[in-house]
């Protein structure tokens, strides 16, 4: 099996591997979780593992998962046999093209590092905070945004467009996909990798998983010239959010829109941000193609079926929707993204077969587990949250009438909840230090302005731009949303871990089984569309 993967925010990774939502794997944001207290289930990983399979990962893969160890260092879980890390193995040995590092050890500082084409390094400090950048740091940065066509989001950091300082083929996705091709072609054989390590491939004997997780499309936004120009050329439509908008927005939502504000850009630099990303993408689907070949022609050189499971995005950028450039968010242009199941057998998987319903990242643990034979119908599965995929093909009947999220980066936690109809979210703790589910059903019986509601009716507003949480119009339904959310992220199941200790949770189950993915919204709650309103 193989699984690339265009890689999302912490939750959504934990997600992936656990099979289970964030407010039951106690996994909000990029905490170092660990797999000690008992509530924790084994990976999917981990589980192939136990059941004969050899599991590798190459490029991004960080679940934020470890194996407990005082202090929360990182402790690996052995959810890979075999690891090759975009960052570690080839980024720290200065193999790369542009990439930022953060400084813990001095004080949170930022540096830049460039791999020029003639292979020339360059290293220089965008953020110091025990003083002054230097003049001659300064001037590197300069020449760097010059020499790529840099276009930063702010000074000094969050590049969102230009040129990468590499071609194509040599830039840091293209070397994942070359140790991803080494370990497959060096059958059971060792080989060097890029950064000089003795390494021996895959094993043929025994049935294998691979994650792929590239680096793009996340920032900093560097296509290769030879794609960025062919973006150039599009002059697309650049996304309008206007004040009235964004005054709708609650207090928690406006510090969302304002992280990666485009407002300060002029409209060729918001060109730029849009053709730049999508010439990105189009990179990415070239090597996620080249990628599949050699899958392909492995498992044709060894006569082993195969499934191919991509989950593709970066949560999707905004590119000027709700006024940002990048994820996070409750939005549809955060959250929505697509499913691509392949797979030798064309009788499990039909060819060019499009369904769209509600699918959701804990979709995918049970999918893999099933296709390697393993029975996720017995108790001993039950801890997974989401569905088998196989039992969405051919079938129209929706599984689920809704999807679930919380997140607890940027502005502090919040949850969401979409439908094909209606998109709903709220801040579900009054601080970010809220732990253990101290107070827990605050967000269910606290004042409604502090619930910081956003609704939008997705029959009219497909696009998230005009919250009617608070319209008298929608008032009663916002409510119920309110209820049916907050039951489910809250009281079914939901755990607060302190994960600096091996074993202290706290689970809470006041509305155990309100997770039961049906809505039954009482009609006189549901606002009549009326045409040129």
């Amino acid at each position: 099996m193989l699984i690339p993967i265009h890689q999302f925010v912490a939750p959504s990774r934990g997600s992936m591997i656990s099979g289970r939502y964030p407010f039951r794997n106690g996994h909000y944001a990029f905490e170092l979780s660990h797999q000690n207290p008992d509530f924790i289930k084994p990976s999917f990983p981990q589980t192939l593992q136990r059941n004969g399979y050899v599991t590798a990962a190459f490029g991004k893969s960080d679940s934020y998962i470890y194996k407990w160890g005082p202090g929360q260092g990182f402790y690996d879980a052995g959810h890979y046999n075999y690891k090759m890390h975009f960052k570690h193995n080839l980024q720290n040995n200065g193999i790369g093209d542009l990439w930022i590092e953060w400084l813990y050890n001095e004080n949170g500082a930022i540096k830049e590092s460039v791999q020029y084409p003639d292979g020339e390094l360059v290293k220089y400090y965008i953020k110091k905070n025990d003083g002054e950048i230097s003049k001659e740091d300064i001037a590197k940065k300069k020449q760097v945004d010059k020499d790529f066509d840099i276009l930063r989001l702010t000074e000094g950091s969050g590049i969102i467009g230009g040129v990468n300082p590499l071609p194509a083929g040599k830039t840091i996705d293209a070397l994942i996909v070359k140790e991803f091709k080494s370990y497959l072609s060096n059958e059971n054989t060792k080989f060097i990798t890029s950064w000089g390590e003795e390494r021996v491939g895959a094993n043929p004997q025994k049935p294998l998983m691979l994650n792929l997780g590239f680096h793009l499309p996340h920032t900093p936004v560097l296509p290769p010239k030879k794609y960025r120009n062919k973006f150039k050329k599009i002059n697309y439509r650049i996304p309008t959010f206007t004040k009235e908008e964004y005054s709708k927005l609650p207090e928690q939502l406006k510090q969302i829109s304002n992280w990666g504000s485009l407002s300060e850009m002029t409209n060729e630099e918001k060109l730029q941000v849009i053709q730049d990303y999508y010439a990105f993408c189009a990179y990415g689907d070239a090597l996620i193609g080249e990628s599949v070949q050699a899958f392909k022609d492995y498992c044709a050189r060894n006569n082993q079926e195969y499934l191919i499971l991509f989950t593709v995005g970066d949560h999707n950028y905004h590119l000027g929707k709700q006024g940002k450039t990048e994820k996070a968010g409750p939005w549809r242009h955060s959250t929505q993204g697509a499913l691509i199941v392949v797979a030798s057998d064309k009788a499990q998987v039909p060819a060019g077969l499009i369904q769209n319903q509600l699918t959701e990242y804990v979709d995918i643990a049970p999918t893999i587990l099933k296709t390697a034979g393993i029975d996720i119908e017995n108790e001993q599965y039950n801890y997974l949250d989401g569905y088998n995929l196989y039992d969405f093909i051919g079938n129209t009947t929706e599984k689920r009438d809704y999807i679930l999220g919380e997140i607890n980066v940027i502005s502090g936690p919040r949850a969401y909840m979409r439908t094909k109809d209606f998109a709903f979210s709220m801040r579900t703790r009054p601080l970010n230090d809220a732990n253990l589910n101290d107070n827990i059903k605050w967000a269910i019986i606290c004042d409604v302005e502090d619930a910081e509601l956003a609704m939008y009716d997705l029959r009219v507003d497909s696009n998230d731009l005009n919250n009617i949480a608070y319209t008298n119009k929608y008032a009663g339904l916002a409510q119920w949303f309110r209820h049916k959310l907050g039951t489910i992220v809250l009281g079914d199941g939901r755990v607060e871990c302190d994960w600096s200790k091996p074993n202290t949770y706290s689970l809470s189950n006041f509305a155990h089984g309100s997770d039961d993915k049906k809505l039954n919204i009482p009609e006189d709650l549901i606002p009549q569309i009326v045409e040129n309103e």
